[in-house]
């Protein structure tokens, strides 16, 4: 059994700009009504790098800027683990096109953001940070995965760990490839021990799982939302953060097992 508290949330999606928005739409206080999602340009990167981040990497930023400002904790001390099935797919889509044309010219700012860690690197950058970086990818179960990791190093590494996960939309026609019906981005502030501004604690274990076990959502345009995006994964666990509850949540780890999840939020 693996223990983390978890010290600060960072969310989007569409129709909800930040996690005071989607908690009280998952606690039940507010009606989803769904609609756009535009992150802002990312803080503290320089103004090159900054005209150079892409959609995927604001998503990626602009949540974990909410999750370590709600911490209340210095973002140069996290270790951090960034998780994306297709990270930047509208990059893919332009040097696809690129490679296709008669005269194959790629711009070296696409290629700049092709690398799957691109997000994870200009997070590094704007908060100056030397901590430890890793990245991970699982398809459209990525969150358990990278919960999980993320989970891990707190308690090997004694220390506070950023989870960030994001995913949008590749354009046509890569999209048909990988369908994906809107971007969403979450992120956890994980610490191994308790504290007194923790929001839950989880306690989870790997079990043997089929994807029919996993989780789901009662209210139907919020399963549709789980359903829309692999960061959408994470609404039992983060419904149960909002309502204050404890429960189990079963996070799909690959075709064979599964992440039990306990959340305590009682308190």
């Amino acid at each position: 059994m693996i223990a983390v508290t978890i010290r600060g949330i960072g969310f989007a999606a569409p129709g909800l700009g930040d996690w005071p928005a989607a908690q009280d739409v998952l606690a039940g206080t507010a009606a989803y009504v769904g609609g756009r999602i535009d992150p802002p340009a990312p803080e503290g990167l320089p103004s090159a790098e900054r005209r150079r981040a892409s959609f995927s990497v604001r998503l990626a930023m602009a949540v974990a800027q909410q999750a370590v400002a709600q911490a209340r904790i210095d973002p140069t001390t996290l270790a951090s683990v960034f998780a994306s099935t297709d990270s930047d797919g509208e990059i893919l889509h332009h040097i696809c096109q690129a490679l296709a044309s008669p005269h194959p010219e790629i711009s070296p700012t696409r290629f700049h953001n092709s690398v799957h860690n691109a997000a994870s690197g200009y997070w590094t950058i704007a908060v100056q940070s030397r901590a430890p970086a890793s990245m991970v990818t699982a398809t459209d179960e990525v969150f358990g995965p990278g919960l999980l990791e993320a989970a891990v190093q707190a308690n090997v590494e004694a220390r506070c760990v950023l989870l960030v996960a994001y995913d949008g939309p590749m354009p046509p026609p890569l999209l048909a490839m990988h369908p994906m019906a809107a971007a969403a981005g979450l992120a956890l502030v994980l610490a191994p021990d308790a504290g007194e501004r923790d929001l839950a604690r989880l306690r989870m274990e790997i079990v043997d799982g089929a994807p029919a076990a996993v989780s789901g959502m009662s209210e139907r345009r919020l399963e549709a939302l789980r359903l829309a995006n692999p960061v959408g994964r994470a609404l039992p666990l983060l419904t149960s953060v909002a309502r204050r509850e404890s429960r189990s949540v079963v996070l799909a780890l690959n075709a064979e097992n599964a992440l039990r999840v306990h959340v305590d939020a009682t308190r």
